[in-house]
């Protein structure tokens, strides 16, 4: 169990570094300032997912072991 939530947090962090390069290449070209403004919200929501399991995790595993 331990071993597919740290596959799922790797998964999601590696989203959010994807929705955060392709906020940086819109920007850069000077795409549309919509698709800038969903891509952050899109990150943000990403990060808090990411967030979540990363606090989740450490409740849940990070206890002493015995």
């Amino acid at each position: 169990m331990e071993t597919a939530v740290n596959i799922l947090i790797a998964i999601v962090l590696l989203f959010v570094v994807g929705v955060l390069g392709m906020g940086l290449w819109n920007m850069a070209k000077g795409g549309s300032s919509n698709t800038s403004q969903r891509l952050m919200r899109l990150r943000v929501i990403a990060q808090a997912v990411a967030l979540a399991l990363l606090l989740g995790a450490l409740f849940f595993f990070g206890g002493p072991k015995h």
